[in-house]
């Protein structure tokens, strides 16, 4: 089915610290209650903005159902579900929930990204514990435009070039940035330099978890990953470079049943132009799954689609790294919010396991 669906997108929108050299403190980061990052920096950082020309569009609706019965009686458990919010590509309506009962509220945590909290709390009979929620989705395809820059990015795009946890930019990241981007003088061509690099050096490896923990110190020497570790790398290097850059966490919405279809992509800040679009994960998904050699037509084909376009069949659920849910977790910070996330008494449940974190996504597209 995924490499049918591959096909088709091709055929359509075509024609139209591991790593040794990591340093000590790589690791540090914005928490994400840092004041500084406000509703009002997002929308500093949308000032030059011109949208990308769009394509196909994807609608429907997008239902989480829970079911947490399975913990015996006087637990305290609480689930986080991201709910998705308009974005420049994306338009959502009709939010709506039934949490049984239980205490549930859309909350946003200090980085904007929007989600539903449940509570049920210890005097909650075991079997009471089952919710859903749903959302409408608009989805634009982007379709590359004229790539242009100029200028300098300003200071509130800052929050972009720092470390994250797993994203650290000295070190061996910065100096295989160096080595990737010498010789080139622009933004637009060190990007693209990156985005090259990571396609021909790098593999996507199927035995990863989920999407992966894009940990890019290791990843510099294992070179293999899913989407989350691919990108980035990706991001890494950019931010290393001076260039800023970010991922977006979501969930294909490309079949019915789309539990297991979380999906993380990146974006990089074009001076004088604004966010642009770059998916080198999903180009090697497509070399493994078509058994492609990356330098065949068919792989340089979408090798260039996926450098500023990006299909329709996604919807964004969050950004950010290291983050802390609104109400705050017992547990660690996530490293993303592309999953659900529970915790029962306090202890974080594992959001790969159905039998302790049962779940299902669907997706019911809107009549054609």
């Amino acid at each position: 089915m995924k490499k049918r669906i591959l096909s088709m997108l091709l055929a359509l929108t075509m024609t139209v610290s591991m790593a040794v050299g990591c340093s000590s403190n790589s690791g540090s980061d914005k928490s994400s209650t840092d004041d500084k990052k406000t509703e009002s920096t997002k929308e500093e950082t949308k000032s030059v903005f011109t949208k990308s020309p769009t394509g196909k569009t994807n609608s429907g609706v997008v239902t989480y159902n829970v079911d947490m019965t399975q913990y015996e009686d006087g637990k305290k458990v609480r689930v986080w579900l991201p709910v998705a919010q308009d974005t420049d590509y994306q338009t959502i309506k009709d939010v709506t929930y039934d949490v049984n009962g239980a205490e549930g509220k859309i909350t946003e945590d200090a980085l904007g990204n929007k989600m539903l909290y449940i509570e049920w709390d210890k005097d909650t009979a075991a079997a009471d514990r089952t919710a859903t929620c749903s959302f409408h989705v608009d989805r634009e395809e982007i379709l590359r435009p004229e790539l242009k820059e100029e200028g300098e990015p300003g200071s509130d795009l800052d929050e972009y070039l720092e470390a994250s946890s797993t994203i650290p930019v000295d070190g061996v990241v910065k100096e295989t940035a160096d080595e990737i981007t010498k010789g080139k003088d622009t933004y637009l061509d060190k990007a693209r330099a990156i985005y090259d690099w990571i396609i021909a050096n790098m593999n996507r490896d199927e035995s990863v978890k989920g999407c992966g923990q894009g940990d890019v110190c290791a990843l510099l020497d294992t070179k293999g990953g899913k989407c989350t570790d691919i990108n980035s790398v990706f991001v890494g290097l950019c931010r290393a470079s001076g260039i800023p850059a970010r991922e977006m966490f979501g969930v294909r919405i490309n079949d019915t049943d789309i539990t297991k279809n979380q999906h993380c992509w990146a974006e990089f800040y074009l001076p004088g132009f604004g966010w642009i679009a770059a998916d080198p994960a999903d180009v090697l998904k497509a070399v493994l799954k078509n058994s492609w050699d990356k330098e065949s037509a068919e792989a340089k084909e979408i090798q260039e689609y996926y450098w500023g376009s990006n299909d329709e069949k996604r919807v964004e659920l969050s950004e950010g790294r290291d983050i802390t849910l609104e109400p705050a977790q017992d547990g660690d910070k996530l490293n993303n919010f592309g999953y659900p996330y529970a915790e029962v008494d306090g202890t974080a449940v594992d959001f790969y396991t159905p039998d302790t974190f049962v779940y299902t996504i669907s997706f019911a597209q809107d009549a054609q």
